[in-house]
């Protein structure tokens, strides 16, 4: 299966296990300044150079025989699951993509007929439903999870322990995972435990959100979204993510984590 979503710098100053919807643009052009000292102009999901990443066929061996020997330092970041799915609808499926057309072709149109999804006009102005249409979303991504229908699941609300546990489970062992609400303190630990040919001032460094703009703007507070049976269904998709991250299940309108990630505990549990 080797490391997918794997991306390493070019001076193998250090290796991310990409996951997305958790700051994931930012991690990948500060990986990219590290070493270029400039960062990439455009999307870093479109680089086809200047970094390893486990997509281009090029960098599969170099990858693999890093990981698995250890050689590099190792993270990941993840997010609290109800904004990290949140954003995932208001992106994917609100949203018009940077190649100007909807997500997949024809997702939004199924779920529309299927599920009764409402996602707004190509503008992302027309107002609609959006309580409503999410938890209509999220009945839609319990399906792709669980039953794989209509539809295998997605990585974009597929949850952040089966993206992180394809690293253990090959042999990859993390240094550290952080989050994305304590950002600046997470990436600035993992900076301070790597040597890269330039120098990373985080305060300096912009915020790529490369989904920003591409929906509608979030009309309520992150709660008013999770009624009970929604609130199950999030934990039926993301109880682990809950547990080994340290996130608040009780309360969505809390994003910050409330205790710290063991990584013993991560590395025993994911890496079966």
């Amino acid at each position: 299966m080797g490391f997918p979503g794997t991306w390493m710098t070019e001076s193998e100053s250090v290796v991310y296990r990409v996951v997305p919807k958790c700051a994931c643009s930012t991690i990948g052009q500060i990986m990219f300044y590290s070493d270029h000292g400039e960062f990439f102009d455009g999307d870093i999901h479109d680089a086809q150079g200047g970094m390893h990443k486990w997509a281009l066929e090029g960098s599969h061996q170099p990858i693999t025989n890093n990981v698995r020997e250890h050689r590099s330092y190792a993270f990941t970041c993840v997010r609290n699951p109800y904004t990290r799915i949140l954003s995932s609808f208001f992106d994917k499926i609100c949203g018009i993509q940077r190649n100007g057309k909807r997500y997949r072709g024809n997702l939004v149109p199924m779920l529309i007929q299927k599920y009764g999804i409402e996602v707004g006009g190509d503008d992302g102005k027309q107002e609609f439903d959006q309580i409503q249409s999410f938890r209509r979303f999220l009945l839609f991504a319990r399906d792709t999870i669980r039953w794989r229908r209509p539809m295998d699941p997605d990585i974009h609300w597929s949850a952040m322990s089966g993206h992180i546990s394809t690293f253990i489970v090959n042999g990859g062992t993390y240094n550290k995972i952080f989050w994305t609400e304590q950002f600046n303190d997470g990436m600035q630990q993992v900076l301070d435990s790597i040597q890269t040919p330039h120098c990373v001032d985080l305060n300096a460094i912009p915020r790529f959100n490369e989904s920003e703009g591409h929906g509608p703007k979030r009309a309520h507070p992150v709660e008013d979204y999770f009624d009970d049976l929604s609130m199950h269904l999030v934990y039926e998709i993301y109880k682990r993510d809950f547990q080994l991250f340290k996130y608040d299940f009780e309360n969505p309108g809390n994003k910050m984590p409330v205790g710290e990630i063991d990584l013993d505990e991560v590395h025993a549990k994911l890496g079966d």
